[in-house]
């Protein structure tokens, strides 16, 4: 690969241009693929951060087909996993006239299993509706038709209907080889494919399935490639800490009783009392619910495992649980071998058991009989989560940094791109968080004009946001912006509760002053189809929370106004991040400095994201939470933001969502001479 060879294709005469109409050269763009082709040549890490409007996707994919490496490009949500494999990835290769082969691999719960689709159509008593009955027939009709039984291709099931979970398998539940629809299975095909592909698209998920099944010896997940790139790459320690950890819960356990005793009494009869067998396992687990339901009534509805109320008792009964899964194994040995149900269920039990009681270590003495066997995750975190209707014991990493940074062979490439990967050009949270230490990085700002297309507005006068009465006086603020608005409104809360109430406040407002605007709320319905209602009405109002921060594209004026109610801190009650400050607190580090302010930053810069996307966009972003201009470290939160004018004043907001991006309204200065405007001066 040449740079000639990327200044011509990303050149307004070059093969991208000829392709797309649309398409216009973007100095950052090739600058980008500059870095990123260096960075396959030598073998390197790359931390890749571009603005919104940069063009991302072609910049890391055009070095990758002139490359002829083996690729693997990992995205942060199947949506944008699909987007790539279905819409950008064929594109391009038509673009460049390249003959490159590309495969889409997800998780195995995606695919449907004939086994298991087969096990479902012959047990009526699992279907819980007639619309369960429907869609198992749809089911049916997919499978038989489908090359690759990818669910996201059945549109008539919801993605997230609870079916799924019935005809799709796991990795303890599938029988393998020994499956009779082995040659038919959509997992094994996808597989062959993604081996024998030139680029496979996956997401992170899957990668870091992958990275915690090869720490347990496992190396059958994904193809070795020589480059690896994610997209979306600021995801990236959240989902290694999720994948790193381990979660059991009742839920697990009563299921995991009624298939032993479902497939104990099908196939191994007179071998023992299964029905009994079952019980012990069902009634331990219950046990331990009651002996944890004190933490129901903690914040958060969860407690780490040194802060459990009446220890004693709820030690006792994860022993007596570990104890019945202990005598349910032994008689599932005797007979495994009778059937594939059997060995299934023996092996859920196995893995089940296993995770329990590494939970339990090192007891409360600091006895840790696992010692000698633990791999480098280093220390973790433990605690129990107990609500109404569940309860789980989870387990966490308080660092990735070591296992994850240890997954990159020598040989391979890296390439980490997003638009929020830095606190105002620092990469160094980002850096520590993954162990990336030897990694290059390197910045692009958006080409968009940010100071004509949108307007920051920190409101005065709103109380603290601690405050009672924040949501209702928020709403009322939030109400004439509204009407002044052309477009749609996303209003994002950094908590359920609060979706759900400033939802009640404006619905109330819209009915008292007449407001005949459709207003959408997170818990309605999917979030794809509160999305699409979203973008084609055009003026409606959604609110929404924490997967609404990212991953949202609605060009154009069906979103004119981002409000943000506050500055997204992540929640004290969250046992990993409050292990986490602690151990660097120990160490005499500053947690605040070091952790949250960095988080938010990023977090805050992803809602920011939802509002310009296209040169065209234009709107205003509220920020309710004053300590954004009025607590010192303020400043690097809205510095790290696009360079929006600022201001404090409602109706100069107003004013902006009235006459449009080009009206240059008084007292909205512009970014140099902001800090001489005394409207504007905390900005």
């Amino acid at each position: 690969m040449f740079a000639h060879d990327l200044d011509h294709i990303f050149s307004s005469d070059g093969p991208l241009a000829a392709a797309d109409p649309g398409y216009r050269p973007r100095q950052a763009q090739l600058e980008m693929a500059r870095a990123i082709e260096e960075a396959i040549r030598d073998r390197a890490t790359l931390i890749a951060e571009a603005g919104t409007g940069t063009g991302k996707t072609w910049a890391y994919l055009v070095p990758a087909f002139l490359s002829g490496a083996k690729v693997l490009v990992s995205t942060g949500t199947r949506n944008l996993q699909d987007q790539l494999f279905r819409r950008d990835l064929p594109r391009l290769r038509k673009a460049l006239g390249l003959p490159v082969t590309v495969a889409l691999l997800k998780g195995r719960g995606n695919y449907v299993c004939h086994y298991h689709l087969d096990r479902l159509q012959h047990d009526e008593r699992a279907l819980h509706s007639r619309t369960e009955v429907n869609q198992l027939r749809a089911i049916k009709v997919f499978a038989d038709r489908s090359r690759t039984g990818d669910r996201s291709d059945l549109l008539e099931v919801p993605e997230d209907a609870d079916i799924w979970s019935r005809v799709t398998s796991t990795r303890e539940n599938c029988l393998g080889q020994e499956c009779s629809h082995v040659k038919d299975c959509f997992v094994m095909k996808a597989r062959r494919q993604a081996q024998e592909a030139d680029l496979v698209v996956v997401n992170h998920a899957l990668f870091m399935a992958d990275l915690a099944l090869r720490e347990d010896g496992i190396t059958d997940l994904l193809p070795a490639v020589d480059l690896v790139i994610f997209d979306e790459a600021h995801q990236l320690p959240d989902v290694a800490t999720r994948f790193l950890g381990s979660s059991v819960s009742a839920h697990q356990l009563l299921d995991l009783g009624r298939s032993m005793e479902a497939a104990g009494l099908a196939y191994a009869r007179e071998s023992t009392n299964w029905t009994d067998a079952a019980r012990a396992v069902e009634t331990a687990t219950r046990d331990l619910r009651l002996a944890s339901a004190a933490v129901s009534r903690m914040p958060g509805q969860r407690a780490t495992f040194y802060n459990i109320p009446e220890p004693e008792q709820f030690d006792a009964a994860l022993d007596a649980l570990i104890n019945a899964l202990d005598k349910a194994i032994t008689l599932l040995g005797v007979v495994e071998e009778k059937h594939p149900d059997l060995a299934g269920v023996a092996r859920s039990a196995r893995e089940i058991r296993a995770t329990l009681f590494q939970w339990s270590q090192p007891d409360r003495e600091g006895k840790d009989a696992l010692a000698s066997t633990r791999n480098e995750t280093g220390e973790a975190v433990r605690w129990v989560e107990h609500g109404t209707h569940h309860m789980r014991l989870h387990s966490a990493p308080l660092s990735v940094a070591k296992i994850f940074s240890r997954y990159r062979a020598k040989d391979q490439a890296w390439v980490m791109a997003s638009a929020t990967l830095s606190v105002h050009g620092d990469f160094g949270h980002f850096i520590r968080q993954l162990g990336l230490w030897e990694a290059r990085t390197a910045r692009w700002e958006s080409p968009f004009d940010y100071p004509r297309q949108g307007l920051l507005f920190v409101p005065t006068g709103l109380p603290e946001t601690s405050s009672r009465d924040f949501n209702e006086r928020f709403a009322e603020m939030l109400v004439p912006l509204i009407e002044d608005c052309p477009g749609g409104v996303l209003v994002l809360c950094t908590t359920l509760r609060s979706v759900d109430h400033l939802a009640e406040l404006l619905e109330t407002h819209f009915e008292d002053l007449g407001i005949e605007r459709l207003l959408l709320k997170q818990g309605d319905m999917s979030r794809r189809a509160l999305l699409e209602r979203f973008a084609k009405a055009g003026d409606a109002v959604l609110v929404g929370s924490a997967s609404f921060w990212e991953g949202i594209d609605v060009p154009g004026d069906a979103l004119t106004l981002v409000a943000i109610d506050k500055l997204p801190f992540a929640p004290p009650d969250d046992p990993v991040l409050e292990a986490r400050l602690r151990v660097c607190r120990e160490r005499g580090g500053n947690p605040f400095m070091e952790y949250q302010l960095p988080e938010a930053a990023i977090a805050l810069k992803q809602g920011a994201g939802r509002l310009i996307r296209t040169e065209r966009d234009w709107g205003v972003l509220l920020v309710a939470d004053a300590r954004m201009v009025e607590k010192r470290y303020g400043k690097l939160l809205w510095r790290g933001l696009p360079p929006f004018r600022r201001t404090r004043d409602l109706e100069t907001a107003r004013q902006f969502l009235s006459s449009g991006p080009d009206s240059s309204p008084s007292g909205v200065p512009d970014n140099a001479s902001s800090a001489e405007h005394g409207a504007v001066s905390g900005l």
